[in-house]
């Protein structure tokens, strides 16, 4: 069996692998990253928020993705019935970017992918980690290749960024239950024909069908769009009695009055494809000579599109947390990594858990608008969770919840 010495293992080669990777890599640091599949493949997670924007600049990953032209995604609007509430992120407390990306993630993940090749990292497609152990930080990590053939990496540090993979969670135990009620999703793409000209035909949307049931449209720039039903697992489950997707997609479109003449007919250009329970939660972030990042550690929901700003996030500062122990500095593993991570998730998921409350709907909806409530939420949406000058932040846990309550309470006092 061959054997490899590296600095750091990364596995996966999604948005949180490539920024470590090529964070790393800048840093001089020695890395081989390993991905199971073959790309381009098709994954979930194609509305950013402007976070991550700050991560692929500083991992100077953002040159190669703007010169895809992707879709520039410059807010967020959500549709309950007649009512509309839209968000711009130019318009946000605080500072920050403006404008992030709407993202075919098959295309999106391949040119970070190459990139990191180009800059001259091992990245190894097709490659199966099937068994990791641990002598102090050091590891040994066995990997298949496509072509059966097995190897030993040795490395001083893994960053486990294997996404829906969860290598490490599975191989060592460290998978918990969410503290989210479950929920599954279905989505497609469509050859959007009957797009409308103009923001209306590029602006993404989440149409609310029920309190915890809205469907999601992100269009993209090469004409297609994205089109995904989330709701209670149960729910879900409820609109094909055959569990047939394609069905069960149909059947929800067919419940949103605002995209039915859009979308009613319209071909799906793959097999849509079911996403069941996904919140997703670990018992600890990280270990001796380890850390989880991304979704190897915690998922929450998509309504927020949070997923691929906390896995570049928790990527970036892995990183930056081994290149720092690497020069003989001490790091406070717990507080600099976990505590800081933990402070921004429980953010997105009191907002996640006041969503399906309708407690954040009653917000967003309440007529007239309040401007300075608007973008200090806005500030959350946009990702900058971390903000605590922002009292949607550093009061999180309750404001949402005691707003609500008072704007309730006006609406059952108000004369008819």
């Amino acid at each position: 069996m061959t054997k490899e010495f590296v600095d750091v293992l990364v596995i996966g080669a999604g948005p949180s692998g490539c920024v470590s990777a090529s964070y790393l890599h800048k840093n001089n640091i020695k890395i081989k990253v390993v991905e199971k599949t073959k790309f381009p493949r098709l994954v979930v997670g194609e509305s950013l928020i402007p976070r991550v924007m700050d991560h692929f600049a500083e991992a100077e990953l953002f040159e190669c993705l703007d010169a895809m032209n992707f879709e520039k995604k410059l807010g967020a609007r959500f549709i309950r019935g007649e009512e509309i509430c839209v968000f711009d992120f130019s318009q946000k407390f605080g500072e920050g970017w403006d404008w992030t990306w709407q993202v075919p993630r098959a295309d999106f993940d391949n040119t970070m992918a190459q990139e990191i090749v180009r800059k001259g990292i091992d990245l190894e497609f097709e490659s199966e980690v099937l068994e990791v152990s641990f002598e102090g930080k050091n590891s040994k990590t066995i990997v298949k290749d496509k072509d059966g053939n097995l190897k030993e990496i040795h490395a001083k540090f893994i960053i486990d960024s294997s996404g829906y993979g969860r290598v490490l969670p599975r191989l060592l135990d460290l998978d918990t239950p969410s503290k989210l009620d479950p929920h599954s999703s279905i989505f497609t793409h469509v050859k959007d024909i009957n797009r409308p000209e103009g923001e209306e035909g590029t602006q993404i949307s989440f149409d609310i069908l029920e309190t915890e049931v809205w469907l999601w449209v992100i269009p993209f720039s090469n004409g297609n769009t994205s089109l995904g039903v989330v709701g209670p697992t149960d729910f879900i489950n409820s609109l094909s009695e055959n569990k047939d997707n394609v069905e069960a997609l149909r059947n929800a479109i067919q419940q949103s009055d605002y995209y039915i003449k859009r979308f009613k007919g319209t071909e799906f250009l793959f097999e849509p494809v079911k996403l069941e329970n996904y919140s997703r939660a670990v018992k600890r972030m990280y270990g001796d000579g380890f850390a989880l990042t991304g979704n190897s550690s915690e998922f929450l929901d998509p309504v927020f599109s949070s997923g691929v700003a906390f896995a570049t996030e928790s990527g970036m500062l892995a990183a930056k947390l081994y290149i720092k122990e690497s020069q003989g500095i001490e790091v406070d593993w717990e507080n600099e990594f976990t505590a800081y991570m933990k402070k921004g998730i429980a953010v997105f998921t009191t907002y996640v858990k006041e969503w399906y409350t309708g407690n954040l709907q009653t917000l967003f909806f309440h007529q007239p608008e309040n401007p300075d409530v608007k973008e200090k939420i806005c500030s959350v949406l946009a990702g900058y969770v971390w903000n605590e000058e922002n009292p949607f932040v550093k009061k999180h846990d309750h404001v949402i919840k005691n707003m609500a309550y008072l704007l309730n309470m006006q609406k059952e006092q108000s004369p008819e």
